[in-house]
């Protein structure tokens, strides 16, 4: 299964974003209203320059006193671990686990066409095997 067959099931094409400048406020309220995990840092909705996780929030600003003056900025990951429309979900899954990230951007020649979670991987991952069993199941009993 590709990545990009994993953004279609998906059905919604919106990648949430946040701008850099953007205060740590305004960002807590938008993946609370969102319910959401991770947010791309972008300026455009194309271009990304980072990305802010829970982690990121948890690791970040545990000893900040004056949270209203941070911006996301401050606290985004800028090394951020990327796959492509064309990488596998046997990729994806490496990428998630050998960097110990829970969401990965997809990259089309540099422009932002998708996030996936862990969830979502493990939500393919199940239905690849759900449709395995299925068709075992179909073989074995002459169906």
């Amino acid at each position: 299964m590709l990545v990009r067959e994993i953004l279609a099931a998906k059905g919604s094409g919106d990648v949430f974003t946040i701008a850099p400048d953007a205060t740590v406020a305004d960002l807590l309220d938008r993946m609370a209203d969102l319910n959401v995990g991770a947010l791309v840092v972008s300026v455009d909705g194309t271009a990304m320059e980072g990305i802010v996780s829970e982690r990121d929030v948890v690791r970040k600003l545990r000893n900040i006193q004056e949270l209203g003056s941070v911006i996301v900025r401050e606290i985004m990951t800028t090394d951020v671990r990327v796959c492509s429309p064309d990488d596998t979900l046997a990729d994806l899954m490496g990428v998630m686990t050998q960097h110990r990230v829970r969401h990965v951007p997809v990259l089309e020649h540099a422009e932002l066409v998708g996030l996936l979670s862990i969830g979502d991987a493990v939500k393919s991952r199940m239905d690849q095997l759900e449709f395995e069993r299925d068709q075992l199941t179909h073989y074995l009993h002459g169906q």
